[in-house]
């Protein structure tokens, strides 16, 4: 689960961490008594969406004069007017793609002078299973560039996590951003509190970009952005509670809401599948024919026939799909099971697309009598090589 800017700072503050005073804004009618908030002489307004670039970013043609989705302003009617701008408006940026996201908060920052701009980001390692520190002295808006065109200048180390975290940790950061005297000091003590935070709550990402100094040496937090594990949001009622539905996808919220494990692609083959591992080979045996799946489904072992024709639901429901691959293997889960539920909720939706079906496992022979018996049009397979090359086959016949 990922969470506004201005919630991430909110949350960092509670753990001792320095960052700037800001105001939320919800509606326009709240941007003047926020904007006179906040002592100036210079205020930063930053769109709320979950996607970065905004400093890059634009909004619609409709508001093409607003500029990008981060501005300064240098009286409090001048923020406030640009706070007003903002609010419903559609901000494009490199992360959103060409649809854009709707920006339905604002948030007002007193303004800070920088001295210097660094990265830092704690990371979860899939290749080590333990926490990472990532830093940089090339912090800001093209630290992806940095990244690709110069990866020397990016430091990564991780944490034993039966030791955890130990000062020379903070001061390998420290110097690795060329940081010296008191600012070494500040660093490890910056670096704890990230990691404390990091590790209590259950985070998958947590990214301090830029942290800056100030004129007098000293560390801030400019920017925060965090993301949760959401398996372990159950521990924490208090951050699931930050949660802004309105910045997910339609379809994955809907999956959320039945425990399915869905994730939208830009491909035109609908995917219904048991089982992470056989999801992602049925995606790949679908490119390898020469199509792209429209979707990751994987309905779970236990599924009950309400969540396969929920599921069902979910694929119909985008118009990108063209076509639909059911590939199941029956273990925990039951081949009648799937079919009773895609008869239900073809009965339900209707069925306007090519649909290929293998079933194997447990009742499969069940399964497939259902599936026989249903009047439906669907098209058998006998494994999975079969299947995807009938659904290729099917849609590019139209």
């Amino acid at each position: 689960m990922n969470i506004h800017e201005y919630q991430a700072k909110g949350l960092l503050r509670d753990f001792g961490l320095p960052v700037g005073q800001g105001e939320i804004i919800l509606t326009p009618d709240a941007a003047d008594q926020a904007a006179a908030a906040l002592p100036g002489p210079l205020w930063v307004v930053k769109a709320q969406i979950h996607a970065g670039g905004r400093g890059k970013g634009h909004f619609r043609e409709t508001a093409a004069g607003l500029g990008g989705g981060v501005r300064l302003a240098r009286s409090a009617t001048e923020a406030a007017d640009i706070a007003r701008q903002m609010l419903g408006q559609t901000l494009v940026t490199a992360q959103t793609g060409a649809a854009g996201r709707k920006v339905g908060r604002v948030y007002l920052e007193a303004g800070a002078d920088i001295a210097h701009e660094f990265y830092l980001a704690l990371l979860i390692d899939r290749q080590t299973s333990r926490i990472s520190y990532v830093c940089s002295t090339e912090g800001g808006m093209d630290i992806e560039t940095v990244a690709a065109e110069t990866p020397e200048k990016v430091i990564s180390f991780s944490v034993d996590p039966a030791a955890g975290y130990q000062p020379w940790h903070g001061r390998r950061i420290a110097f690795a951003l060329g940081l010296t005297g008191a600012q070494v000091k500040e660093c490890v003590d910056l670096a704890g509190k990230l990691y404390t935070a990091f590790t209590q709550c259950d985070m998958e990402m947590l990214e301090i970009n830029p942290l800056v100094t100030d004129p007098a040496g000293h560390l801030r937090c400019l920017d925060a952005k965090i993301a949760f594990d959401n398996n372990a949001l159950y521990r924490h009622p208090a951050i699931a509670a930050l949660r802004d539905e309105t910045e997910e996808d339609p379809k994955e919220l809907v999956a959320s809401k039945y425990d399915l494990n869905y994730i939208a692609l830009d491909g035109t083959i609908g995917c219904m599948v048991n089982g992470a591992g056989l999801a992602m080979a049925t995606m790949d045996i679908i490119k390898l024919y020469g199509a792209a799946p429209a979707n990751f489904l994987d309905v779970g072992g236990g599924a009950t026939a309400e969540k396969v024709t929920e599921a069902f639901k979910i694929i119909t429901s985008d118009p990108n799909v063209q076509g639909i691959l059911v590939n199941i293997f029956g273990g925990i889960m039951r081949c009648d099971i799937i079919a009773e539920g895609i008869i239900v909720a073809v009965q339900e939706v209707g069925l306007k697309v090519p649909l290929v079906v293998r079933l194997e496992g447990t009742n499969v022979e069940l399964g497939k009598e259902i599936i026989r018996n249903s009047g439906l049009n669907v098209i058998p397979a006998d494994d999975l090589a079969d299947a995807a090359q009938k659904i290729v086959q099917a849609v590019k016949a139209g």
